[in-house]
């Protein structure tokens, strides 16, 4: 069985994903500047800065061997929650003039370690929300 059993928590088991994102984005000179940013109903897992952008990552943790990969959960729905809840983190900081990008870190357990995929620009914001 592998570090997810199926007797942990998902929020556990989101919780370990999202150490590992961080640890290997760190490692990748990105500087994590948020962990589950929260504002009433929105939520962003990680928001980091690669030099001088602004990088919102959405972390997808899976057990190996589960159907589907990390990238899948990232619906157009989920998206445009994305979206939206990037503009309000630019709003409450005021850094619209700041560049901006979407990534995703899909993180799988493969029994031995969590294994992440840095998928940088992941999607594009244009038509998933107001002010894009």
């Amino acid at each position: 069985m592998g570090l997810f059993s199926k007797v942990i928590p998902s929020r556990r088991r989101g919780d370990l994903g999202e150490d590992a994102a961080a640890r290997y984005l760190e490692s990748r000179g990105m500087r994590v500047i948020e962990r589950n940013w929260r504002h009433r109903q929105w939520e962003l897992d990680l928001v980091c800065r690669d030099g001088d952008t602004l990088v919102f990552v959405e972390v997808k943790t899976r057990a190996a061997g589960t159907m589907g990969s990390p990238a899948d959960g990232l619906t157009r729905a989920k998206r445009a929650r994305l979206v939206r809840a990037a503009g309000q983190y630019l709003t409450k900081n005021e850094l619209w003039d700041v560049p901006c990008r979407f990534d995703l870190a899909g993180v799988t357990d493969t029994g031995a370690s969590l294994d992440v995929e840095h998928i940088e620009n992941a999607f594009d914001a244009e038509g998933l929300g107001p002010g894009w």
